[in-house]
């Protein structure tokens, strides 16, 4: 499938009079602009596409469902404003997802790894949407107190996981589909808890949002299989983060390029 075709195929099932198309051949993604609301979203072609490879229809669905989702969301804040006591869930994102929103207004964020920046999101149920400087007076709190509230929802989080061994390692995935499932890595009780069951050494891994992977990786085949598992998840995510990979170890992060080879002999000497 082409990009026009995909984007002819979007229009057909998103028919409001409402909605304006922009499509930017150059930069392969079209702009789709909201006439009433006067607000909009950007849409990049290639990442559906390659999901569309794998995934059929389904990746056309669901990327209409989230654009529907998101517009309703607008409107329900046009209508109603924002209410206080709201949930607020932390959201990790790539370090070069833009810090500010479409409107020029700056993202309440923190720095977590070299390669990832934590958001804060408004939970609104079917959707969300991250919390700009802008929003903090109608909310009724402070930033900090923002930081804190996601901090502690988080950890309320489902974490089941699924298992799979591959070529001697293990290979945990939290994958609920619900928006938050690389947040979980911001769950310390759960990454102790998962690094009591390792036996080789720990890894975290948060290709894009919908998913988290902890890997026991228990031969140098392992990281080959971790390398490669994250790249193909990290392709067909609807919102990528990053397909590198983090040692765990004691309760800190470091990115796997800089490891050690020997780091699961060292482990098995030092028990």
């Amino acid at each position: 499938m082409k990009s026009a075709q995909l984007v002819e195929i979007l229009k057909e099932k998103l028919p409001s009079h409402e909605f304006k198309w922009n499509f930017d051949r150059k930069n392969d993604k079209v702009r789709l602009e909201h006439t009433v609301l006067k607000k909009g979203m950007d849409i990049s072609l290639p990442e559906i596409l390659a999901k569309y490879e794998t995934d059929g229809e389904a990746s056309i669905r669901e990327v209409v469902y989230t654009i529907n989702e998101t517009f309703t969301a607008m409107e329900k804040e046009l209508a109603e404003g924002f209410l206080q006591n709201t949930v607020i869930y932390p959201v990790i994102r790539s370090t070069s997802f833009p810090l500010t929103s479409k409107a020029g207004d700056p993202f309440i964020y923190k720095d977590h790894t070299a390669e990832t920046r934590i958001f804060y999101a408004l939970d609104l149920g079917t959707t969300y949407r991250l919390i700009d400087e802008t929003m903090i007076a109608s909310l009724g709190v402070s930033e900090q107190e923002i930081i804190e509230s996601a901090l502690f929802k988080v950890r309320s989080l489902p974490t089941e996981v699924k298992r799979d061994e591959v070529a001697g390692n293990v290979f945990y995935f939290v994958n609920n589909k619900d928006g938050y499932d690389a947040s979980r890595i911001l769950n310390v009780a759960f990454l102790r808890e998962m690094e009591q069951k390792i036996d080789g050494h720990m890894t975290v891994s948060v290709p894009h949002q919908d998913v988290l992977i902890i890997g026991d990786i228990r031969n140098d085949t392992g990281y080959d299989i971790l390398a490669q598992m994250t790249m193909q998840f990290f392709t067909v995510g609807t919102v990528p983060i990053t397909s590198l990979s983090f040692i765990y170890e004691n309760g800190k992060m470091e990115p796997i390029f800089i490891m050690a080879k020997n780091r699961v002999t060292r482990k098995e000497e030092n028990k």
